[in-house]
């Protein structure tokens, strides 16, 4: 097999992915296993979770992989944040920090 493009995704992304491709044809042992376990965690509305990369997008410093590791873990605090960035060379400043968890929390309620 011939890996043709890579990107970054987030499992809500992967579950509608896997779904499509359960339309299409049948899906092996690993795919089905990983379209159960989707099915399992992904609990949020798919425009949600949507609306959210959106949102995060806007945010310059961010990389789409740094969007896929928020929308995933969903940090609630500071110190969440500082976790998620502590192997980067990435430095939010104070407004970033608070635009990523105001848009997080938004989507909590």
């Amino acid at each position: 097999m011939e890996i043709k493009n890579e990107k970054v995704v987030t499992s809500y992304d992967a579950k509608a992915i896997l779904k499509k491709r359960e339309k299409e044809s049948e899906l092996n042992y690993e795919q089905k296993n990983a379209l159960d376990y989707l099915s399992k965690f992904c609990k949020l509305p798919e425009k949600d979770i949507k609306a959210l990369v959106e949102r995060l997008s806007k945010i310059e410093k961010l990389l789409d992989r740094h969007v896929v590791a928020i929308v995933e873990t969903m940090p609630k605090d500071d110190d969440d944040l500082r976790l998620l960035f502590a192997n980067e060379r990435i430095v939010l400043e104070d407004n970033e920090k608070k635009q990523i968890l105001s848009a997080v929390k938004s989507l909590g309620k």
